[in-house]
């Protein structure tokens, strides 16, 4: 492939505010990606809590983040998403500084319910400004474009963070840490405020339809994506990044090193091929994509399988390595069509709704899946990986059945600053 190919495929014709709210959020994941590794040991190692304490805390902010997310889809339902994102990022900024000053837990559980209240406020009401500003044949590579600032963000962060820590691991440290991520948030606020658009919200545009979550779960065809989607991404997402160690661990070869450089290709490969598989999968139908999606998804997971069979070090390496492109494959695909096509299922005064339900699915995927796993892990830990192929299988086999009945156009496409529409355009 020519250096001439390679940048036509991380092209995205996105308009400029929609490239610089997506700037914004890679600069939030590397803030968090600063203190992710390290929560715990913050509050364990230097606060002195107790483990079971600190890891409650964490459980505190997605907790709250879960709980105030669908309340927030119902605001950007009636008002516009600028104001919320800017509130959402201010009292992330104000949660997490917060934790720069705790000596107790009760203060820490307080920060920790701020701080959650603006990430559920604040991701609900950026995913929804976005697609207000975009049409909606751009919404696959808008998707595609923050699944690479996640990835890119929390990276970076990460790895800043680590260099920062073993340099001096004392208080000092940490809480520059919590400052550096607080910084974030108000900073991306600031710029929200002075240079992003206040869209109007679809609501403005409705004249008629159901109203309310009511309306949102008399939408079967939603309701079945969404469950089958569910059971991509625990088979996908969360049987890869949580169950894959100890399994591999515990059955394979393969040293802890060598587990940290899976998880290197992963997210490597993701961040490479994340906008390019925009351009591939357009030319395929929406229920070809999640068939592709959860073939590579299967193949993945019988290669983590086939790796106990290699009794050398490097070989299981390698092909654990072409597992975790295999994963990174799937996740692509799935993330550049199943953003888009919640998005366009959604009624234009249901937007907030349809999208924060769309966010609580992720949440409850990835929180689900530790569960399963580890539970299937512990009675029959080969059925993790020859089940989970069987039922990635299985729903790629229903997306094929399903045919014409996954859309490929909006049914009610939302209404676009982007394109300048007084009123939604038709689907």
């Amino acid at each position: 492939m020519t250096r001439l190919d390679l940048a036509r495929g991380w092209r995205t014709d996105l308009p400029r505010v929609v490239l610089l709210l997506q700037v914004g959020n890679a600069v939030n994941f590397f803030g968090y990606g600063l203190i992710l590794p390290f929560e715990i040991i913050y509050l364990h190692q230097i606060r002195g809590f107790s483990t079971a304490t600190a890891g409650l805390v964490l459980a505190t902010i997605l907790g709250t983040a879960t709980v105030v997310t669908p309340p927030t889809g119902a605001l950007l339902d009636h008002f516009r998403p600028k104001p919320i994102l800017i509130a959402g990022n201010l009292a992330s900024a104000l949660g997490y500084a917060g934790f720069v000053l705790v000596d107790r837990p009760g203060q820490a559980f307080a920060c920790a319910v701020v701080a959650g209240a603006g990430v559920g406020a604040a991701g609900t009401a950026n995913q929804t400004l976005l697609i207000t500003l975009i049409t909606p044949e751009q919404r696959p590579a808008s998707f595609a474009l923050g699944r690479v600032a996640q990835n890119l963000g929390l990276g970076v962060g990460a790895t800043v963070a680590g260099f920062i820590v073993s340099s001096a691991q004392h208080l000092g440290s940490f809480q520059t840490l919590y400052v550096f991520d607080a910084v974030t948030f108000a900073a991306f606020a600031l710029v929200v405020l002075a240079m992003v658009p206040n869209a109007r919200p679809a609501a403005a545009y409705a004249g008629a339809g159901g109203r309310g979550f009511r309306a949102v779960a008399r939408d079967r065809k939603f309701l079945i994506v969404i469950a089958a989607n569910i059971v991509l991404l625990i088979v996908g997402y969360t049987t890869f990044a949580n169950i894959l160690p100890p399994f591999v661990k515990a059955h394979t070869r393969v040293g802890p090193g060598a587990i940290g450089v899976l998880f290197l290709f992963n997210t490597f490969f993701v961040v490479i091929a994340q906008l390019p598989a925009t351009r591939v999968v357009k030319w395929m139908r929406r229920a070809q994509t999640f068939a592709a999606a959860s073939a590579f998804f299967a193949i993945a997971l019988l290669g983590v399988l086939s790796a106990t069979l290699i009794h050398w070090e490097l070989g299981a390496t390698v092909l654990l390595a072409g597992v975790a492109i295999v994963f990174a494959v799937g996740e692509c695909i799935h993330n550049v069509v199943l953003g888009p096509l919640v998005a366009d299922l959604a009624p234009p005064h249901l937007l907030g709704r349809y999208m924060s339900l769309y966010r609580l699915v992720v949440t409850g995927g990835l929180a689900l899946g530790p569960a399963i796993g580890g539970a299937l892990l512990a009675v029959s830990p080969d059925a993790v990986w020859w089940g989970g192929a069987l039922v990635a299988a299985v729903v790629g086999a229903g997306f094929l059945l399903a045919g014409n009945r996954i859309p490929d156009h909006p049914l009610a496409a939302t209404a676009s600053v982007a394109r300048g529409d007084p009123t939604p355009e038709a689907a």
